[in-house]
C-alpha cells in the first residue's frame, strides 16, 4: 500500500463551522421574527380600536383588525369580501356625513377625528371615531387608505350628561334659565330672519308662598315637578319650555300665530287645574297666572317680548289670579 496516497479526503472545517453558525443565525432570526409576530398578534387582539386598511381602486377592505368583531359586532370575514357590510353597519342618519367625509380624503390626504354611529349585529347604537389618511399614493401604485376606528361610546353618553346637567333645572327637568333663555334669544332672531311669528309667555304658580308654609317645601317641590309635566304635555314639539326662577316659568313658541298662541295658552291653564295633591290625608289643587305676548314688528330684541309677558303676568294676579292675560 502507498502510505503517500490518503485513504478519504480532509473535511473543510472552517467552513463547515461557518456554515453551522449560519444556520443558528437564520434558526435564531426566524426565531425572533415569529417572536415578534406573535407579539404583534397580541397587541393586536388586545387594543380596543379597529386598525384597517382599503385598496380605492377596488373598492375592498384588504385588513382589519380583531377589534372590528369585538366592536362592530359582525364577521371581519364578510367585511373583506364585501364592503358593504360596512356601509349596512352604519347608522342611517349618519351614512351620508360617513361617505362624504370618507371621500374627502382623497383631496386633504388626511381625515381626523370623523364621528358617526353604527348599528351592531345585536341591535346597539355605539358612537366611533375615525381617523384616516393615504398611506401610498405614487404612481403604479394602488391607492391605499388606512385608518383606526376607535368606540367612544361612553365618551358621548358622559358628554351628553354633561350637557343635560349644564341646561336642565334638577328639580323639574325642563331647561334651566340659562339655557332656556339661549334657545329663546335663537328661536326670536330665526324668526325676525325668516319674518315668521312667535310667542312668549311668563307663567306664575299663584299663592306658591302659602304651599310651601302649609304642607311643607317637599310638596311645592311636587307641584313644581308636576307643572312641568303639564307644560311638556300641552305644548308642541319644538316649543322651548323652562323654569325661570322659584315658582316662574316661561315658554317659547316659534312660528306660532296669535291665535294658536292663546290655545296652547288655555291648553297649559286646563292642565295645571286638572292637577291634585294629596298630603296627610288633605288635598288641595293650584293655579298659575300667565302673561302672554307676540312678537311685534318694532320688537328690538328678546327683551321687549319678555318685559311685555311680565306685565301681563301682574295683570292676571291684579285681576284675581288663575287667568290669562294677552298683551
Amino acid at each position: 500500500m502507498d502510505n503517500s496516497t490518503p485513504l478519504n479526503h480532509p473535511v473543510d472545517l472552517p467552513a463547515a463551522a461557518e456554515t453551522l453558525l449560519a444556520l443558528m443565525h437564520a434558526q435564531a432570526e426566524v426565531a425572533r421574527l415569529s417572536e415578534r409576530e406573535q407579539l404583534f398578534s397580541s397587541l393586536l387582539v388586545s387594543v380596543n380600536a379597529v386598525l384597517w386598511a382599503f385598496d380605492w381602486e377596488t373598492q375592498q377592505m384588504i385588513y382589519v383588525s380583531p377589534a372590528y368583531e369585538r366592536i362592530f359586532g359582525r364577521s371581519a370575514g364578510l367585511l373583506l369580501a364585501d364592503y358593504n357590510e360596512w356601509r349596512d353597519s352604519i347608522y342611517p342618519d349618519d351614512l351620508d356625513y360617513a361617505e362624504r367625509s370618507f371621500a374627502q380624503v382623497l383631496e386633504k390626504g388626511a381625515m381626523e377625528d370623523r364621528e358617526y354611529r353604527i348599528i351592531r349585529a345585536d341591535g346597539q347604537i355605539r358612537w366611533l371615531s375615525d381617523k384616516c389618511f393615504i398611506s401610498r399614493r405614487d404612481s403604479g401604485e394602488r391607492l391605499t387608505v388606512v385608518g383606526i376606528a376607535e368606540d367612544i361610546t361612553e365618551k358621548k353618553q358622559l358628554e351628553g350628561e354633561l350637557q343635560r346637567l349644564a341646561t336642565t333645572d334638577v328639580l323639574t327637568q325642563s331647561s334651566n334659565r340659562r339655557h332656556f333663555f339661549e334657545c329663546a334669544h335663537y328661536e326670536f332672531e330665526q324668526a325676525r330672519a325668516q319674518g315668521l311669528p312667535m310667542a312668549f309667555l311668563l307663567l306664575d304658580v299663584d299663592d306658591f308662598k302659602r304651599v310651601n308654609d302649609t304642607y311643607g317645601h317637599q310638596e311645592g317641590d311636587q307641584v313644581l315637578q308636576r307643572i312641568a309635566e303639564s307644560g311638556r304635555t300641552a305644548l308642541r314639539r319644538g316649543d322651548v319650555f323652562g323654569r325661570i326662577g322659584g315658582e316662574e316659568f316661561a315658554a317659547v313658541f316659534p312660528g306660532c300665530a296669535p291665535d294658536m298662541a292663546r290655545q296652547i295658552a288655555e291648553r297649559l291653564q286646563r292642565e295645571v287645574q286638572r292637577l291634585s295633591f294629596q298630603c296627610s290625608e288633605r288635598s288641595f289643587g293650584i293655579t298659575v297666572s300667565q302673561g302672554l305676548t307676540n312678537l311685534r314688528e318694532d320688537d328690538e330684541g328678546l327683551e321687549a317680548l319678555y318685559a311685555r309677558a311680565d306685565a301681563a303676568m301682574y295683570q292676571a294676579k291684579r285681576q284675581g289670579k288663575n287667568q290669562i292675560v294677552l298683551v
